[in-house]
């Protein structure tokens, strides 16, 4: 998100303001003044309507006389604001006046008045044919007796009095306008706080880790969404920066593992062929150099394995196998190492034939890496002990040997690609320290659990579990 959105927001709400501001003073004020000249037209129109038909009505009827008429209309102007109350007649002669005493010989005549002017409306707007300095709204309301038009009464009201509501309302719709300018503002500062800056934090977070820079630091302190795409967006650089530092971790140890011996094997190469290594010692170093290429090798079987095992949706060929006999097969296996240093194997196994459900071949690769690890790290005339143990419908396979064990601080690095405890630098130079990753990912991929036991100088204990046959379950309850 660039800054210039929150600009052009910025803008558009100042905009909003103006235009709000453009359209009450026109559109408002004209639709206000519209509505409280209909109003009052209306009201007065009712005014002196209820004149004509009673008051002047009497009069031209001589039921009443012209004084006690005056009378009446003067309190009832009094009582619309003092606005003029007239009586004329069609030629325009002016009989009646509330706001002033028309003598018996005075005569005052609206020169020009016609009526018809007003064709099918009530009230007309204007002097009043020169009678008013000022425009005012007049209605009339016809006087009729012995079914003719004697007269009329009209009641005039000042344009600016209607102007001056008008503006008072106005006022009041700045203010309102002005509260709910003030309001979305609070709004807009809500937005600002809660959301954008948040958002520009995110942004330039994105920027740094997609630069590459992913030990870039941020927070947002808030608990919604934006606090938790912020705390994601964290959690996945830490997982992206653990990863190229485990992907550098492991090229760093590919690299030493491979460059070691290929630089021991040139080493011996160059000194048999320049004369350095006379030709009756070739042969062992031969040796030496075959012992070399045949760890190359190991290492780059384990690699390619380990890879494998890490692709995700490999497949499994399970089925089921006596894990007995495997293990009698992995033990007769290494006969010949385990006479070599004086090591024997004890075999503690739950029946005769016990069947579970897995990968046979990965499991003897399971099998094969615990035990040789077992032997590595063995003492000459010691034993090691394989196990089977049966308990809710699983199979757990213990290997435990009496070597020198591995320290509490090591024991949950150990599965680690690589790893290698500083006990065993120097004690096996043939490790190359992914064994125990591949027995991990073997019995991850099967959906089962291995674990360690070891004491310093006491020994080390590897159990791992395996689901038990269904035919061996079947077998159970019969």
């Amino acid at each position: 998100m660039k800054r210039t959105i929150y600009l052009k927001f910025l803008l558009a709400y100042l905009l909003f303001g103006v235009f709000g501001f453009v359209v009450v003073a026109t559109f408002v004020y004209s639709m206000t003044y519209e509505r409280l000249r209909r109003d009052k037209t209306d009201n007065m129109y009712q005014v002196a309507t209820q004149i004509a038909n009673t008051y002047a009505a009497d009069l031209y009827n001589s039921e009443t006389s012209l004084e006690a008429v005056h009378t009446q209309m003067v309190t009832l102007s009094k009582y619309m604001d003092n606005e003029p109350i007239w009586i004329i007649n069609p030629s325009g002669r002016l009989v009646l006046d509330s706001s002033r005493v028309i003598g018996p010989g005075d005569e005052i005549v609206i020169d020009g008045f016609n009526p018809s002017v007003l064709g099918g409306s009530y009230y007309t707007t204007g002097n009043f044919w020169g009678s008013f300095n000022e425009d005012v709204i007049s209605v009339f309301a016809p006087i009729t007796a012995n079914y003719k038009v004697q007269a009329y009464v009209v009641i005039h009201e000042p344009v600016s009095d209607l102007v001056e509501s008008a503006n008072e309302f106005l006022n009041i719709s700045y203010l309102m306008l002005i509260v709910l300018f003030l309001l979305s503002l609070i709004i807009l500062i809500f937005f600002t706080e809660l959301v954008y800056i948040p958002l520009r934090k995110i942004t330039k977070a994105t920027e740094q880790y997609a630069a590459g820079n992913m030990g870039y630091e941020f927070s947002v302190e808030s608990e919604d969404e934006m606090g938790y795409l912020a705390a994601s967006l964290s959690y996945m650089a830490g997982e992206i920066a653990r990863a190229e530092d485990d992907q550098k971790k492991f090229i760093a140890n590919v690299s030493h593992d491979f460059r070691s011996p290929l630089t021991s094997i040139r080493g011996y190469l160059v000194a048999m062929q320049d004369g350095t290594i006379p030709q009756e010692m070739h042969e062992r170093y031969l040796g030496i150099v075959i012992n070399e290429t045949d760890r190359l090798t190991k290492l780059t079987n384990e690699l390619l394995t380990l890879n494998n095992l890490n692709t995700k949706g490999m497949m499994l060929n399970k089925s089921d196998f006596d894990i007995n006999q495997t293990i009698r097969k992995v033990a007769e296996s290494f006969e010949g190492t385990c006479r070599n240093k004086k090591i024997a194997i004890e075999l503690i196994l739950t029946d005769e034939k016990m069947l579970v459900n897995a990968d046979v071949d990965k499991i003897q690769q399971v099998l094969y890496n615990l035990v040789d690890n077992a032997i590595k790290f063995s003492h000459h005339d010691s034993s090691i002990k394989i196990e089977t143990t049966e308990k809710h419908s699983k199979v757990f396979v213990s290997v435990k040997d009496s070597g020198i064990g591995i320290p509490k601080e090591d024991q949950k690095l150990i599965f680690d690609r690589f790893y290698k405890s500083d006990s065993s630098r120097g004690k096996d130079k043939k490790g190359t320290g992914l064994g125990l990753s591949i027995v991990k990912e073997i019995i991850k991929a099967h959906e089962e659990n291995i674990n360690v036991i070891s004491t310093p100088g006491v020994g080390t204990e590897f159990i791992f579990s395996l689901p038990k046959s269904a035919v061996m379950d079947a077998d159970d309850e019969e």
